[in-house]
């Protein structure tokens, strides 16, 4: 069975876990460009037992942005950091991003600013947010559209670097272009949606040629991928995943499609006695040896089930091609 205990994070040399944990939906409720962009309450308290028992089992790497819950994400992931034995504390990769403009007293967001001056401040809050005295990965959200613009980016992030504000950074835009820009600096890390039901391709064939961590961003196709929800029970109206233009997992006219796919290989992914959740982070560890799954937890079960798919390990490559064959129709597979 492969270890995937560790993975290197990019060019840099260091290691962090194999799995981490998405930070994004124990933000709460708070809204972007005029939408819904959380998912759902929280309980701030169980949060933080959520990052506990990930941490306790062994997951070393959480991802969290300053705009998630406009600020209360990084706030939560602080709460809990500053809980943790320092040595253990020592051992968390913890990951931010920037880019996104917002308002921590409405709850609201909206544009994006990638200027030096912007992208130090966000550096800034983001540090007193979480409680530490350097990021250890920070990532652009979005914002730079140009080379020129992302170049300006890079730039910015080194200076950081210089003044120890930041340890290792990298982008959440995985656009070749951009993959490219940050490739010429001392960037470690790319973030692209992979899951199951696809990726794309040229993202993992950059990230080989710039020695990038590649950071998985959707492991479980916003939940589909849990098996939790049904064409009768879905999120409910006011969770990003119902109004969200980037994913149609769970679109009126597109939901049952995606559910026809996952039944193909339901039984492929509970190999070996794993859950459904389990299996579609194992085949993302088969797909390749430089992806760390990033599924998001709210609660302390989620999180321990994640875990428990460490010692598993990666599905078996004939199962990881079949699922492929299977799921080759799928519109995520480019």
């Amino acid at each position: 069975m492969t270890d995937v205990t560790e993975r290197g994070l990019g060019r840099g040399g260091r290691r962090t876990g194999a799995l981490g944990i998405g930070c994004w939906a124990i933000g709460g409720p708070w809204q972007f460009d005029g939408r819904p962009a959380g998912w759902g309450e929280v309980d701030d308290d169980v949060s933080i037992r959520m990052i506990h028992t990930a941490v306790e089992a062994g997951i070393r790497l959480l991802d969290t942005a300053d705009v998630y819950g406009a600020g209360h994400s990084e706030r939560v992931v602080g709460r809990a950091l500053s809980q943790l034995p320092s040595s253990v504390r020592g051992e968390v990769v913890v990951a931010t991003k920037f880019g996104n403009l917002f308002d921590e007293e409405t709850r609201t967001g909206g544009g994006k600013d990638v200027s030096p001056a912007a992208v130090r401040a966000a550096c800034e809050t983001s540090l007193r947010r979480l409680g530490v005295e350097a990021i250890d990965l920070y990532q652009l959200h979005g914002g730079a559209e140009t080379q020129a613009e992302a170049e300006e980016v890079v730039a910015t992030l080194e200076q950081l670097v210089a003044d120890g504000k930041v340890k290792d950074f990298g982008t959440s835009v995985d656009a070749p272009e951009m993959i490219a820009t940050f490739g010429k600096s001392a960037a470690v890390s790319v973030q692209s949606q992979l899951n199951v039901f696809g990726h794309n391709p040229e993202v993992l064939k950059a990230a080989h040629e710039q020695d990038f961590a590649v950071l998985a961003r959707t492991p479980l196709a916003m939940g589909l991928l849990t098996g939790k929800y049904n064409v009768s029970n879905r999120p409910g109206e006011e969770d990003v995943r119902r109004h969200t233009p980037w994913w149609t997992y769970f679109d009126d006219d597109a939901m049952a499609d995606w559910l026809k796919r996952l039944e193909a290989v339901r039984e492929l992914l509970t190999t070996d006695g794993r859950t459904l959740t389990q299996g579609a982070l194992a085949y993302l560890w088969a797909l390749d040896e430089r992806i760390v799954p990033l599924p998001g937890a709210r609660t302390p079960d989620q999180a321990a089930e994640h875990a428990a798919a460490i010692p598993f390990g990666p599905l078996p490559a004939a199962t990881r091609e079949e699922i492929d064959t299977l799921l080759a129709d799928s519109p995520e597979r480019r």
